[in-house]
C-alpha cells in the first residue's frame, strides 16, 4: 500500500468514526426527547366543574318555563346561558329522586361520567347539588331527540329516509360500544331509547343521560318496554351492558318499523315478522321501501338477536357496532 492509499484509508476510517459519533450523539437525544415525553402527563378532559345553585337560577332565568327544551322520566331540561356567554343544557332532576338518593354520592358519579369524550356522545360539563336539588351541564344539541323526528314531527317521514336511519342507527351504536368498551372504568347507559339519542345540526346521533339509571327505580315510568324482563324481575338483574343491548334493539325495531313502544309490545309485534321473513309489514310505510331492502333486512336480523335472546345469547355492543358500520359503508358506496 502506497503512501497516498494509507492517507486515504486514515481519511476514511476518521470520517467513518466520526460519523458513528454524531450518529451515536443523535440517537441519544432522541431517545431522551422520548423519554421524557412519555414522562408527560397525557392530555386528560378536566371533570366537570361545580356551579352554585345560584348560578344555575342565573343561567336558566330561575328555571323560566319558556327556557325548556324537554321533558324525562329523570327531570326537566332547560336551555341555559352561563356568565360566560355559553350555551348549554341544564337537567334538573326530579325532587322525588333526589330526596330517594339523598345519601347517594352524585357529585361523584358526575364527575366519573364526565371524562366521556367521543363523537356519538353529549358530554357533561357540570354539575350542581344543595339540599333538594341536583342538576347536571351538558353541551347543548341544537336539534331535536330521534324520537320527536319519528313519533312526534308530522314531517318526520321525509326528514329521515332510509340512508339517514341507518346513519342515527350505526352513530348510536358507536356510542354506546365506547360506552361499554373504550372508557375505563365502562359505562352502562341503563335506559336506552329514542329520546336519549339527540339529533345535532349534523344529523349525527349523539347519546346522552348515560349512567344515570341509578337515580330511578327499576319500576320508574319511561324504563319499561326498554330494558329486559331480567332488569325488571323478582331478581333485581338491574341495568347492565345486556339490558343496554336490548334497549338498543328496541331502538332499531323503531327505526326500521317506525312505531313507538308505549304500550311495550313492539318486540311482541316485530319478533314475528322477523322470523317468518316478513320484511314487508315490518319496515314503515311512511316512506318508499328502498329496491334493495338487504341492508335493512340485516338490520332487522341484528334488532333480533338484541331482544330475541337471554341475556348470555345476545351480542355486545362491540360486535353490534361492527356490523351497522360495515352496513352504513355499504349503503354509503
Amino acid at each position: 500500500m502506497n503512501p497516498i492509499q494509507h492517507i486515504a484509508y486514515y481519511v476514511v476510517m476518521v470520517c467513518l468514526s466520526i460519523s458513528l459519533i454524531v450518529l451515536g450523539i443523535v440517537l441519544y437525544f432522541i431517545c431522551k426527547k422520548r423519554s421524557v415525553e412519555s414522562e408527560e402527563p397525557l392530555s386528560i378532559k378536566p371533570c366537570a366543574r361545580a356551579y352554585s345553585l345560584t348560578d344555575i337560577d342565573t343561567a336558566t332565568d330561575g328555571f323560566n318555563h319558556r327556557r325548556i327544551v324537554g321533558r324525562g322520566c329523570l327531570g326537566t331540561v332547560y336551555a341555559a346561558i352561563l356568565e360566560q356567554g355559553e350555551l348549554v343544557a341544564i337537567k334538573r332532576i326530579h325532587p322525588r329522586l333526589v330526596l330517594s338518593n339523598a345519601g347517594f354520592g352524585f357529585s361523584k358519579v358526575i364527575k366519573s361520567l364526565s371524562f366521556a369524550q367521543h363523537p356519538h356522545v353529549v358530554p357533561i360539563i357540570g354539575f350542581s347539588e344543595a339540599p333538594g336539588e341536583r342538576i347536571i351541564l351538558m353541551e347543548f344539541v341544537g336539534m331535536a331527540s330521534l324520537d320527536f323526528y319519528l313519533h312526534q314531527n308530522p314531517d318526520g317521514a321525509s326528514l329521515l329516509d332510509w340512508g339517514h336511519r341507518l346513519r342515527i342507527a350505526a352513530g348510536a351504536a358507536r356510542g354506546l360500544e365506547y360506552l361499554h368498551e373504550g372508557i375505563a372504568p365502562n359505562i352502562v347507559h341503563g335506559c336506552i331509547k329514542a329520546s336519549n339519542i339527540l339529533i345535532d345540526v349534523k344529523s349525527c346521533a349523539r347519546i346522552c343521560d348515560y349512567g344515570l339509571s341509578f337515580m330511578a327505580p327499576p319500576g320508574e315510568k319511561g324504563f319499561e318496554g326498554y330494558v329486559d324482563d331480567e332488569y325488571l324481575g323478582d331478581r333485581g338483574g338491574g341495568a347492565c351492558k345486556e339490558s343496554d343491548v336490548y334497549g338498543f334493539g328496541v331502538l332499531l325495531l323503531e327505526i326500521l318499523s317506525g312505531r313507538g313502544n308505549e304500550e311495550m309490545l313492539l318486540v311482541k309485534w316485530a319478533l314475528p315478522l322477523i322470523k317468518d321473513m316478513r320484511f314487508y309489514e315490518l319496515l314503515d310505510p311512511r316512506i318508499v321501501i328502498p329496491s334493495d331492502i338487504k341492508p335493512l333486512v340485516r338490520l332487522a336480523k341484528v334488532a333480533s338477536a338484541c331482544v330475541g335472546n337471554s341475556r348470555k345469547s345476545r351480542p355486545s355492543m362491540g360486535q353490534v357496532a361492527s356490523i351497522l358500520n360495515n352496513l352504513e359503508t355499504e349503503v354509503c358506496l
